[in-house]
């Protein structure tokens, strides 16, 4: 939580700061966000790894936190689009290697019969901070006459609580097997004992990340339509409100009911909102858009980390994490590429309406592949 308020202050102004103050291209915008999600992914499939390598989360966890904290000052510091680029590489290798350890870390701890909710709290946590953060960054700006540097300096001081509270408060576990020996992954034949079921989930997770570029869109969408500058952060603020509220809950549903079902309706949420977005006018429509889009995140993303670890063996979680995110961490950098190129040569309109597409064809898949649990 503490993290996600850090860089959600960022991430809310971002976009603007890059596009506004710096002079880059709504294209590099999305090189610059495809680049640094896909380089987590990338480094989710070696954190997952080693973490099943060694037996434990913890070490991981907090090199993952602790460079994320120290790639803060640098957005305060940036003057040129590549050392942008740069606090965002380093800042997303230490979300990629945090993440998986930390997500096979809750389902190590978790009886499977409450994993769906263990992981719908964790999204909504996630989520308060996401939330939270924007909000700040909304007050700071005001606070500080829209000096976006001075409000990136304030963002280092969650970004350390939350370093704190991993090194005090986390403890580890070692991830167990029913009664079978557990033998930690060395080669790619290991890796490929993975179920048939979870690769098919890797690639339903891979086109449904086509369909979601970056949030940056989403701001540079509602500040084309009029948002001023300084209440750019509340497109975050009501994307994560609908998206904090509707974790949980829908985290404790996916304990009961069908998984496609909550992928299908996680996905019409999401053609719905690049359709709002695309035809929608004025910061009324872009908003319906937002909201609709918070609910899609709501919906999916929780259940896609229940997902991977209901069809992955304990010995291998940390690994099955890692691959999945590296596949849709891949797609996202192609996603959002494509996002970009078609905003700056085709227009707003024509990078929702291609994410509908990729969104409609993934709902395909869904509905053609997965079957009821």
């Amino acid at each position: 939580m503490f993290m996600d308020i850090s860089s959600e202050i960022i991430h809310a102004l971002l976009p603007l700061f890059l596009t506004a103050t710096l002079g880059v291209s709504v294209a590099m915008v999305g090189l610059i966000d495809g680049i640094a999600e896909s380089t987590a992914s990338i480094t989710k499939i070696f954190s997952g790894y080693v973490s099943d390598r060694i037996g434990k989360r913890k070490p991981l966890i907090l090199i993952g936190y602790g460079l994320g904290a120290l790639s803060k000052p640098l957005f305060a510091l940036a003057g040129t689009a590549p050392v942008v680029l740069g606090a965002r590489f380093a800042d997303r290798i230490g979300k990629g290697l945090r993440g998986a350890p930390r997500d096979a870390l809750v389902a190590d701890v978790t009886p499977q019969e409450i994993r769906g909710r263990a992981f719908g709290l964790r999204q909504s946590l996630d989520t308060i901070g996401a939330f939270a953060g924007p909000l700040i960054a909304i007050g700071l700006m005001a606070l500080f006459s829209d000096d976006m540097r001075m409000v990136f300096w304030v963002a280092i001081i969650p970004a350390l609580l939350a370093v704190a509270l991993v090194l005090f408060g986390v403890e580890d576990t070692t991830p167990t097997t029913k009664g079978a020996e557990v033998r930690i992954p060395i080669r790619i034949a290991d890796i490929q004992r993975l179920p048939r079921a979870f690769w098919v989930l890797v690639v339903i997770g891979a086109v449904f990340s086509l369909a979601r570029f970056s949030e940056a869109f989403l701001i540079l969408k509602a500040n084309a339509e009029g948002l001023p500058l300084a209440l750019a952060p509340l497109v975050l603020v009501a994307m994560n409100l609908v998206y904090a509220i509707g974790a949980y809950p829908l985290g404790i549903v996916s304990d009961r009911v069908s998984s496609r079902s909550l992928l299908a309706w996680g996905l019409c949420c999401l053609i719905g909102a690049d359709l709002a977005l695309a035809m929608l006018p004025g910061i009324g429509g872009a908003f319906v858009g937002i909201l609709l889009w918070g609910l899609h995140m709501a919906l999916t993303q929780g259940l896609f980390a229940k997902l991977v670890a209901d069809r992955a063996p304990p010995e291998l979680r940390g690994s099955a994490y890692g691959v999945f995110n590296l596949a849709s961490g891949l797609a996202l950098l192609a996603a959002s590429v494509i996002a970009g190129l078609l905003w700056d040569s085709v227009g707003p309109s024509a990078t929702f309406v291609v994410g509908a597409a990729f969104a409609a064809l993934a709902l395909l898949g869904i509905l053609g592949v997965v079957r009821h649990e």
